[in-house]
């Protein structure tokens, strides 16, 4: 295995100076993605220098300038607070042209936009649940064809940030609420979608020419209350106390009816050609009991901590960690060599 230069880039809440070794922070919980790709790149025996990034684009220009990396491993995700920025970041490694990890420009550009994602979708004729973008510059009037109930969401966030259980709503009157609440409080545009009932998948894909779908992780909602709506809120995903008294869990997949298993990959490979992504991605699906598939959300830079669903699927497939953060380097060489 070659040794590489690798500059590994990450969000940072605080400015830091190159060269800053993040030792303190690393030994927190909220850094575990950090740290995880950190040791990955250790074990795997490569020259690494870390960069937080934070309201500065600069330092990374500098940084690139005076100690040109063979690749980037990207984990920037957020840029002055702001997530939809993590394209721009991307364009920036793009003009100088260094090799970087991670979906490319377009990738997050049509799946940072969740009504562009499913136009696209909806176009290569791949199930999504109907839609409805409700802009802050336009009324706020409903489609006939949209049926309640509705789940709304702002329109460029990530990681189910504005998803709560007031999310989902039955009636005009809560979703103007609701489309009124992410407008002015989030300041962002809102999509609101067909609640769609039926099992929570999560499928992840890696791969440029090559495209292997990964094992299947499903999310679990045990003692949730049977009246609410089951839906991945931010709670859901990453309250460790909400999830302990719900015996909320994410596990492997349970057996699938046959067929389904070769249906949902062939789904979700067309979805990753289709939107032009590459290296690795994951899909977030709804499997309802007739056996329709329908893509929830496509993560074109899904996060890569070791107990996360990517890393947990590769190792359930013979990818133990080191060697999945390796296999993404290498697909990042192979594509700019």
């Amino acid at each position: 295995m070659k040794k590489l230069k690798v500059l590994l880039i990450f969000d940072s809440p605080y400015s830091t100076a190159r060269g800053y070794d993040f030792a303190r922070e690393f030994q927190e919980e909220d850094w575990n993605t950090e740290r995880d790709v950190y040791n990955a790149l250790l074990e795997n025996g490569h020259q690494i220098r870390l960069l937080g990034l934070c309201d500065d684009i600069g330092i990374l220009l500098e940084e690139i300038k005076e100690n040109k990396p063979d690749v980037v491993f990207n984990l920037a995700e957020v840029f002055k607070e702001k997530t939809y920025f993590d394209k721009n970041i991307v364009a920036v490694l793009e003009m100088l042209q260094v090799p970087y990890t991670g979906a490319n420009l377009s990738g997050l550009l049509l799946c940072g936009d969740k009504g562009l994602t499913k136009k696209i979708l909806t176009f290569h004729r791949i199930k999504v649940p109907n839609f409805q973008v409700f802009y802050r510059t336009r009324n706020i009037r409903r489609r006939h064809r949209l049926k309640l109930p509705v789940v709304v969401k702002p329109l460029l966030e990530e990681a189910s940030r504005g998803i709560s259980q007031a999310s989902v709503v039955d009636n005009e009157e809560a979703l103007i609420e609701r489309i009124k609440y992410i407008h002015e409080s989030l300041s962002m545009d809102a999509i609101a979608e067909e609640y769609i009932e039926g099992r929570e998948l999560y499928v992840s894909v890696m791969g440029n020419k090559r495209i292997d779908v990964l094992p299947f992780r499903e999310i679990k909602f045990g003692q949730f209350p049977q009246e609410e709506p089951r839906i991945a809120t931010y709670k859901a995903k990453w309250d460790n106390e909400y999830r302990k008294k719900w015996e909320i869990k994410n596990v492997f997949a349970g057996r699938l009816p046959e067929g389904l298993d070769a249906k949902i990959e062939s789904i979700c490979r067309r979805a990753y050609r289709v939107l032009n992504l590459q290296y690795y991605a994951r899909f977030d699906i709804r499997l309802t009991a007739q056996g329709n598939v329908y893509i929830l959300e496509v993560n074109a830079n899904p996060c890569l901590a070791a107990d996360d669903e990517l890393a947990q699927s590769a190792e359930h497939d013979g990818i133990p960690y080191s060697k999945l953060i390796q296999k993404i380097i290498d697909l990042a060489i192979a594509v700019k060599s």
